[in-house]
């Protein structure tokens, strides 16, 4: 997991806007993956490689909101950072409340952003180490409750 390219996800439906995040988070060695809607995006599996999400509020179907209500349960390893040129503050304190690590509105410097994924980027990576910890803690489990039960192990 630590090798993996880190993916950065974008979710927007401005086709400059995408474009530009693409070229920005290439240049920093991130592996970018570009969707227009919430739809596109959701049709892509899960990747279990430490990733965020940048998502746009306005996106025609399903708002970029809608879609962090949808993908909360079972993509917490994917922090999500908002982009939007029309925020409010309530939109803002429900994109928070809902998990999201940061909301930034249009125009924002190359620097914010950037800051803002690498951050993200370490979230999603201590996540993703807490859930590896958590699968092969069972093994560990067993191996603790035979010990103390006075069982040996052959290795």
């Amino acid at each position: 997991m630590s090798d993996a390219t880190p993916i950065v996800f974008v979710v927007d439906d401005d086709v400059s806007v995408r474009e530009s995040l693409e070229l920005l988070i290439r240049c920093e060695g991130w592996q970018p993956e570009i969707f227009a809607s919430a739809q596109e995006f959701l049709s892509r599996p899960r990747a279990l490689v430490p990733s965020c999400l940048i998502l746009d509020v306005s996106l025609p179907g399903f708002n970029g909101l809608d879609l962090q209500k949808r993908i909360a349960s079972d993509r917490i390893d994917m922090p999500i950072i908002f982009i939007t040129g029309h925020g409010d503050i309530p939109m803002s304190v429900q994109a928070m409340k809902a998990g999201a690590v940061e909301f930034l509105t249009k125009p924002f410097g190359d620097d914010v952003l950037l800051s803002a994924i690498r951050n993200a980027i370490e979230r999603s990576q201590a996540t993703l180490g807490r859930e590896a910890e958590i699968r092969g803690a069972p093994g560990r489990l067993r191996v603790a409750h035979s010990c103390a039960n006075g069982k040996s192990w052959r290795w």
